[in-house]
């Protein structure tokens, strides 16, 4: 999905359904620290661009995509980008 064309852009809650299909937990909660900018933020606070078939999940301060996730015929995948990583608090 290219960003020009997402259906609409919410907060990470929006990806909440997509995450769960791919880790079978909720997620929002953890946080979700860039490698672009180094900020750390529950995945819920991220600012996703979002349709029918995927979410880009961006860092809320800097907007590098951390990762998106893609729903296609076999499932679910998860792609990542700029994410460092993923801490529970």
């Amino acid at each position: 999905m290219r960003a020009e064309i997402a259906t609409s852009t919410v907060d990470g809650n929006a990806a909440a359904g997509l995450l769960w299909d791919v880790f079978e937990a909720d997620v929002t909660a953890l946080i979700a620290v860039c490698g672009g900018c180094h900020e750390g933020a529950p995945v819920a606070e991220a600012v996703v661009e979002i349709d029918d078939t995927a979410a880009i999940v961006r860092c809320r301060a800097c907007t590098h995509t951390l990762f998106t996730v893609l729903r296609h015929e076999g499932g679910v995948r998860l792609v990542i980008g700029t994410l460092h990583e993923i801490v529970r608090p």
